[in-house]
């Protein structure tokens, strides 16, 4: 009876591994291969497998879409209503005129100069005038705080501060130009508020006082300098 004891034991073994190796090929791999799958169950596994479809096209790299670039500030000057327009031009004779008349005389008048300081003095003036106006019309954007209403007295501040100098020509002129670069900073950057064709101006008038005033600073060291009574004789 024990002459094959090792035999019959791996024979059982063996049998009861092939059994169990048959039900689980049935349990995982009979659904699969034996049975068919409903129409429904196709339509689950089809959903699920189109979620990870990807198309040759999805690879290709797409150009990034860029914002439209704003247009600059100066570009709106021809959106300027015509009155504004045109009062704002006729309102830089007082800035050019004077170096002109030294130019074409080809000396340097001091009366002439200082004029051209107190107008550019009084025009800081009117632009924190401008300011404090904007700020209390109603429904301005433009809000009563200590912003709006100290922006619209730093050019008045450096108005009467060239005036007070004036005795030194040069220094008032300088205190000119220096109130009328802080008022356009702050009116493009700090104060945002105005339309955009009223900064279009305020930017050409600042320069072309700018201009002028350097060039009466430059007429004085190249020209002798002459009094009204000087030219009339």
């Amino acid at each position: 009876m024990l002459k094959y004891p090792f035999t019959v034991g791996l024979g059982a073994s063996r049998r009861t591994e092939i059994l169990s190796l048959k039900t689980c090929l049935q349990q995982n791999f009979s659904p699969l291969f034996l049975r068919t799958l409903p129409f429904s169950s196709f339509l689950v596994c089809k959903n699920k497998i189109q979620y990870y479809h990807t198309s040759p096209c999805s690879f290709k790299k797409q150009k990034p879409i860029l914002p439209a670039r704003p247009s600059k500030t100066i570009m709106y000057l021809p959106d300027s209503p015509k009155p504004a327009l045109y009062v704002s031009l006729a309102g830089l004779i007082p800035f050019f005129a004077p170096p002109l008349i030294m130019l074409m005389t080809k000396t340097y008048i001091p009366i002439l100069a200082f004029t051209q300081m107190a107008y550019g003095a009084s025009f800081l003036s009117f632009l924190g005038g401008i300011r404090w106006g904007f700020a209390l019309s109603e429904g301005s954007p433009a809000k009563l705080d200590f912003l709006n209403l100290a922006g619209s007295i730093a050019p008045v501040v450096f108005s009467w501060l060239a005036f007070l100098i004036s005795e030194r020509l040069n220094e008032a002129i300088v205190t000119v130009i220096i109130g009328l670069g802080i008022a356009l900073h702050n009116e493009l950057f700090l104060l945002p508020h105005y339309p955009n064709w009223f900064k279009a101006l305020r930017i050409v008038i600042t320069l072309v006082a700018f201009l002028s005033f350097v060039i009466t600073l430059l007429l004085k060291d190249t020209y002798p300098e002459k009094g009204p009574r000087d030219l009339v004789k």
